[in-house]
């Protein structure tokens, strides 16, 4: 329900306790009328330095999703908008669909997932041959690789940067990033897209597209396009990546 700091909509968010950076992009993205309420899921062992951990991890995730959500809904939000994202590409297209009936279910709302925001972006932007870099390790990376394939992406590279815990994920400096993406581009890409909501890459996306030529989509740039867009909110927004600013 839209109210004094958010007369068009008040999107809840679900971040991990761990995350830094959601709301961070989400409010320097500056859309007039339009407020965030964050719901937390407590992540009190934030270990990710091997498969198992990150399992362990996206067990955490499970067990307190139920508590953010029931928090956010105290707010009365129009929208529910997953600031996660490992979950939401985890058992490829039917598990994100099954993710996405679960949260409608549960709240009554329309669901922004950054899975979905990331097929329906490369969508309107019209690449199929894409590249994919994330936080996570392996046994997660195979998850996002499998999402992307099974929407009908072609995936030429996917690569995690193995953080060892939840909060190195916004750490990551901006150089280890532009090496990231400079060995999974190449002339056959057409898209580099970023997944993990707490790696700090909105803005360097942005640069990236000006010096590569081609789109590169930041998951939380993608969530929050999903959102507005989905929500009939059509403002356009400088600094976010062309997503944002041409979509």
């Amino acid at each position: 329900m839209t109210n004094a700091v958010g007369p068009r909509a008040v999107f809840g968010v679900i971040v991990p306790s761990t995350n830094t950076v959601v709301e961070h992009d989400y409010w320097t993205a500056g859309i007039d009328g339009v407020a965030y309420r964050a719901g937390s899921m407590h992540i009190p062992n934030p270990v990710m330095g091997d498969d198992e951990d990150f399992k362990g991890l996206l067990g955490q995730i499970r067990a307190s999703i139920d508590t953010a959500v029931r928090d956010v809904l105290t707010a009365e939000p129009d929208r529910m908008v997953m600031g996660m994202s490992a979950e939401t590409f985890w058992g490829g297209t039917e598990g994100n669909a099954a993710f996405e009936r679960r949260l409608r279910e549960r709240t009554g709302l329309p669901v922004t997932t950054g899975a979905s925001a990331c097929r329906a972006a490369l969508r309107e932007l019209g690449c199929r041959r894409i590249s994919v870099f994330s936080p996570y390790q392996p046994i997660a990376d195979k998850e996002v690789g499998r999402f992307f394939t099974e929407a009908g992406f072609d995936v030429a590279a996917i690569t995690g940067l193995r953080c060892p815990t939840a909060m190195d994920i916004a750490r990551v400096p901006d150089e280890r990033l532009r090496e990231v993406v400079a060995e999974l581009d190449g002339p056959d890409v057409e898209a580099i897209v970023q997944v993990g909501t707490n790696l700090s890459f909105v803005a360097l996306s942005e640069r990236l597209e000006a010096e590569l030529g081609k789109p590169v989509v930041a998951i939380n740039a993608a969530t929050l396009w999903h959102a507005l867009r989905e929500h009939g909110i059509d403002d356009r927004v400088e600094g976010h990546g062309s997503l944002l600013r041409e979509h």
